[in-house]
């Protein structure tokens, strides 16, 4: 889970499951489950002095993690060892939870916070009975719920790129988290940016949340650029031909389906469930899994 400055990701490899985790958790959640945490866990909340006794204070942090959650106010023991990565979670019944931390943390206590986000969310996805098979896939899992949900904006905070000096920690790239950050602001109307220290992390929220407005500007979405809806009326025409004798190939923004009345499915950009609506103009369609609401030009 850390990263040194040389191999660390930029972009956007995992897009594809970096999207079907977010809708994996608004099917398991469900809207109103979603919407309970509207508010992030806050700098304060989970701020470390260095005058603060070490295991103590990450029992606190940890804490603060599990109220967040929902998750039980059990006993958590924190360790502190040598290994390779950030940290590991102790996936039991409980009641009490065991959580180990790489021992640079010892020295690194600002970024205790987000390795603690990243194993809390860990064992609310293991009471959800929610994961991806292999472990890549739910890493990238564990990253996204916690970002989206509200705590790990502090995994891309603890991101810095100075040479040897460099970290990142979760599976994502910088960008990756950018984008869902920006996509849990644009759902709740909260803005994470002023609660970034690192300059790098800034950055990467800024362009993780130019990639994220990409997604609301898809046709048949009204927002859609004038390239993207030449490229799309192109594709309806082609699809209400009767001469074809197939659809135009499906895109990754949206496909026609037939029999007559022609209808267009294309993906939310809140939460990425397949809508279906009709070719007929200028619509509104709401997401029937997070109820957004959505202006598209079919």
């Amino acid at each position: 889970m850390t990263t040194g400055g040389s191999e660390i990701e930029h972009g956007y490899p995992h897009l594809d499951t970096v999207r079907a985790a977010v809708h994996a958790l608004f099917k398991r959640l469900s809207y109103d489950t979603v919407s309970t945490f509207a508010t992030s866990v806050l700098p304060v909340d989970v701020a470390f002095d260095e005058t603060e006794e070490l295991h103590l204070g990450a029992q606190r942090v940890a804490r603060v993690m599990l109220r967040h959650l929902h998750l039980p106010d059990a006993r958590t023991v924190i360790t502190f060892r040598e290994m390779e990565h950030a940290a590991v979670v102790e996936l039991s019944a409980g009641p009490e939870y065991f959580i180990e931390l790489n021992d640079r943390f010892r020295k690194h206590r600002k970024d205790i916070g987000a390795a603690l986000a990243h194993e809390v969310m860990h064992l609310y996805l293991h009471r959800l009975d929610l994961s991806f098979p292999g472990t890549r896939d739910n890493e990238i899992l564990t990253d996204t719920a916690a970002a989206y949900l509200g705590a790990g904006w502090l995994l891309l905070d603890a991101f810095r790129e100075h040479g040897p000096l460099s970290q990142k920690l979760g599976y994502l790239t910088p960008e990756e988290f950018g984008y869902v950050l920006a996509q849990r602001a644009e759902f709740f109307g909260e803005d994470p940016s002023p609660w970034f220290t690192s300059p790098q992390a800034y950055d990467a929220y800024t362009a993780g949340a130019a990639r994220a407005r990409r997604d609301a500007r898809r046709p048949p979405l009204a927002t859609a650029g004038w390239a993207a809806r030449l490229r799309y009326a192109k594709d309806r025409r082609a699809a209400q031909d009767p001469r074809r004798t197939g659809r135009p190939p499906a895109t990754g923004d949206y496909a026609f389906e037939g029999p007559p009345p022609l209808r267009v499915s294309f993906p939310c950009p809140a939460c990425h469930q397949r809508i279906r609506v009709p070719v007929r103009g200028r619509l509104q369609a709401r997401c029937g899994l997070c109820k957004t609401l959505l202006d598209c030009d079919t």
